[in-house]
């Protein structure tokens, strides 16, 4: 009987991202698991793309994230300088306690609009679009 080594593979995560349009320049990327320094990369493609369409809104829902770090809390902060810049406005769907607890500690609470559900934040009025 010994240890075993090596026998797990990469870093696996549990993580998902998925966007959807919804008219009117609002997206809204769900994402689902961890966020973190692996996974980041990712959304901060994502976002830098959808900014370059010019949105009035994106809603970043972390209502399926379990957790998320300081690498995906300055991604997020980056995009929401981007589309301040072009009169868009990021919005945060988030619910959980742990991961607002983080956002109310870091001070990142003020930077974003944080939404308990999606319907609330897709009801809230979007910016007027800059001509």
């Amino acid at each position: 009987m010994g240890a075993s080594f090596g026998t797990e593979g990469p870093h696996e995560v549990d993580f998902d991202l998925v966007t959807r349009e919804l008219g009117d320049g609002t997206f809204v990327v769900g994402l689902t698991g961890e966020v973190d320094l692996y996974t980041a990369p990712e959304l901060k493609s994502e976002l830098l793309r959808l900014v370059a369409e010019g949105p009035n809104r994106i809603v970043v829902d972390l209502s399926g994230a379990t957790f998320v770090d300081s690498t995906t809390l300055g991604v997020l902060l980056g995009a929401v300088k981007r589309l301040r810049l072009i009169g868009g406005e990021l919005v945060i769907v988030c619910a959980d306690l742990n991961i607002r607890r983080i956002l109310s500690i870091t001070l990142l609470d003020r930077a974003f609009t944080i939404y308990d559900t999606l319907d609330d934040a897709l009801a809230a009025p979007a910016p007027v679009p800059v001509e």
